[in-house]
């Protein structure tokens, strides 16, 4: 068995390069790991509204589709998404739908009230 001083530093060079393909392949590998993420920023869970027109705000990361209430949506480059909705007066519940490229969804909703 080597010992570690007896390595010379062409061997270490070697295990370096191969350290860093392998964390950059985990890097790389997130999107696939972490799946869609959605972000409803505005408005918050639970808010009172004094008018039905809502403009909903939000974020989200590793999407192929998107969409607000089964309509589709669109973001930016960024993946920042600003949309208006008009609400009935009352409980209204917004969802929001994600998927990726691999098939895997998420979903989020708020519920809101309309004076």
């Amino acid at each position: 068995m080597r010992r570690i001083e007896n390595i010379s530093p062409k061997q270490w060079a070697v295990v370096l390069f191969f350290f860093l393909i392998i964390a950059y392949s985990l890097f790389q590998a997130r999107f696939v790991i972490f799946g869609p993420y959605i972000e409803i920023q505005t408005p918050q869970n639970g808010a009172s509204l004094d008018t039905n027109l809502v403009n909903i705000v939000g974020r989200a990361e590793n999407i192929s589709f998107i969409s607000l209430n089964d309509r589709p949506i669109f973001v930016d480059k960024n993946g920042n998404w600003n949309e208006k909705l008009i609400a009935p007066q009352g409980l209204s519940i917004i969802t929001v739908r994600a998927k990726d490229r691999f098939g895997r969804s998420t979903e989020k909703q708020v519920e809101i009230f309309v004076k």
